[in-house]
């Protein structure tokens, strides 16, 4: 999803990835991203934050009760297994072979990613509030302005 004006809180080369804050499986994920992003290009922002939520509304997605991850790029969005191929990709090797799997159609990876992410609390469990980012990787995170 593209608009022609940039969301809240983003730049014109921000690369930013939202993820549900309370999700032990998302915040897995943002550990990773933390861990194997070494050149520094990603942003974390919660979708729990004044700022995801910001970010949410500027491409017309609910605030409230959100179902997938959503990965920015300046004025672009992407969702489920495309925002997820967008993000491994520039990760670089080893983890970019994980792309093989866009050989699968759209549809399917869609819905695989769908049934993970509907049944991701009671699969992998859930923090009573949102983590908050230890000192050193606070500056990762868009909603970082302690």
């Amino acid at each position: 999803m593209s608009t022609d004006k940039l969301p809240p809180n983003i730049g014109v080369s921000d690369k930013v990835i939202l993820f549900d804050g309370v999700c032990k499986l998302c915040n897995a994920w943002s550990n990773f991203i933390i861990k194997h992003d070494r050149q520094r290009v990603f942003k974390l922002c919660s979708v729990q934050s004044k700022e995801g939520k910001q970010i949410l509304l500027h491409f017309g997605l609910p605030s409230e009760s959100y179902e997938t991850m959503l990965y920015v790029e300046g004025n672009q969005s992407f969702q489920k297994s495309e925002a997820f191929f967008q993000i491994i990709t520039q990760l670089g090797y080893p983890w970019k072979i994980v792309c093989i799997f866009k050989v699968i159609p759209k549809p399917l990876c869609d819905w695989m990613y769908d049934r993970i992410a509907l049944n991701r609390y009671s699969l992998f469990g859930k923090y009573d509030y949102c983590t908050l980012p230890s000192a050193d990787h606070e500056a990762r995170f868009l909603d970082a302005e302690r």
